[in-house]
């Protein structure tokens, strides 16, 4: 029978290396988010600039009607809601934007009252 080498258990070193890794996957898992949504952009303007020269090509009207643009107009949608998904319904009234509104408000506060002193 062969003898193990076995370290002792140290648990403050176990604690930071699982949330080094732990946090390193959440990046990674935002990072393919990202990733992910860059293609579908990048897909999106090809294939819908595609569509259009094909459409103005091919149709006698031309590509000002609604056909020509259907394809374009429901998958921005579906973008936008990729986009939310990755970015969140945050990034426009995120923490910064709080900040600095409530910021706005205080130093306008401020000049009120130090006008009527």
């Amino acid at each position: 029978m062969e003898n193990y080498n076995i370290e002792p258990y140290n648990d403050n070193k176990s604690r930071r290396d699982f949330e080094k890794e732990e946090a390193y996957l959440r990046a990674k898992k935002k990072l393919e988010k990202l990733v992910g949504f860059y293609w579908h952009l990048a897909v999106y303007v090809v294939v819908n600039i595609v569509l259009l020269i094909i459409i103005g090509v091919n149709s006698g009207d031309g590509i000002w009607h609604f056909g020509a643009f259907a394809t374009p107009f429901f998958w921005g949608i579906g973008l936008l809601f990729h986009f939310l998904g990755v970015f969140g319904p945050d990034f426009i009234f995120g923490k910064s934007w709080e900040e600095k509104k409530i910021k706005e408000y205080m130093d306008k506060d401020k000049e009120e009252y130090q006008r009527f002193q």
